[in-house]
């Protein structure tokens, strides 16, 4: 057995010089998740029994690689719920939890809101909305197929309508009834392959990260969609890049159709999400 704390130390290091961008975070997590606890739960370990330490070695092997924390734990945290996530889906942000929060307080507002989740990928926002919004709703949508799948598996019992389909088609028996739309699309200009992250570039599926020359066709898309869904004075939130802070919005202010477009920053002082209010 060897001692948690140079355990601990041992894996920061390695992780630190693979350039992991949280080491010791993931260090932490990696132990606690061999040790089936939390990582609260590891002041009160001692020493890792020899298995152990072999089963973190080959995880900490992988995350030095670069493979997604996440996978290698097989959960996500997002806001009150937890998810399952791993290969063939894009895997939730904290980010993003400021545009589920935004849907949320909209929604809440509502006795019998109707609200949609575009892209929903892990089910991440609809599965949020659903748990604390309990009179709510809720339809999912998602293209890729096994996202879907890891999308049912995860808002399976929660009442949320998850469909396979094109946020740009689907729903047509919604069409004037939504009040609050939400999505996190893909956002990523095809030309920015080279500064995206290992974890999300070469593990998170590409229907996720990429969308066209500028980054925005998936918005493009949303903002026509939303247009039809949404009852009047109803709301969408759309997550987007730090850099898009100012042509996202502009995509809604320039078809004319929308009123109160307003962007939000994220806890980092970034441009995040763009919300907008349908006017006719």
């Amino acid at each position: 057995m060897t001692d948690r704390r140079s355990v601990l130390a041992d894996a920061t290091g390695r992780l630190a010089e693979a350039g992991v961008p949280s080491p010791e975070y993931d260090a932490a997590e990696l132990l606690a998740h061999v040790l089936g606890t939390s990582r609260a739960g590891l002041f009160a370990v001692e020493t890792v029994p020899p298995d152990r330490l072999a089963e973190l070695d080959a995880l900490i092997d992988r995350r030095a690689g670069r493979e997604p924390l996440q996978h290698l734990t097989g959960t996500a945290h997002f806001r009150h719920v937890t998810l399952a996530v791993g290969p063939g889906v894009f895997v939730p942000r904290p980010e993003t939890e400021l545009l589920a929060g935004w849907a949320i307080e909209e929604a809440g507002a509502l006795d019998r809101p109707v609200v949609l989740d575009l892209g929903t990928g892990s089910g991440a926002i609809a599965a949020a909305v659903a748990d604390e919004v309990p009179a709510a709703e809720v339809h999912a949508l998602e293209l890729d197929q096994r996202a879907h799948a890891w999308a049912q598996r995860n808002l399976a019992g929660t009442g949320v309508d998850l469909r396979l389909g094109d946020l740009a088609t689907a729903f047509d028996d919604l069409v004037g009834r939504v009040d609050v739309i939400a999505s996190n699309p893909p956002y990523i200009p095809l030309t920015a392959w080279e500064s995206v992250a290992p974890e999300a570039r070469d593990h998170d599926p590409e229907l996720a990260l990429w969308s066209g020359a500028d980054g925005l066709d998936a918005i493009r898309a949303l903002e026509a969609r939303a247009a039809v869904l949404l009852r009047q004075g109803g709301w969408i939130g759309v997550e987007h890049a730090d850099a898009q802070g100012e042509t996202a919005p502009e995509v809604f202010t320039g078809s004319g159709r929308w009123s109160q477009v307003k962007d939000h920053r994220d806890l980092a002082d970034r441009p995040r999400f763009l919300t907008a209010r349908l006017a006719r």
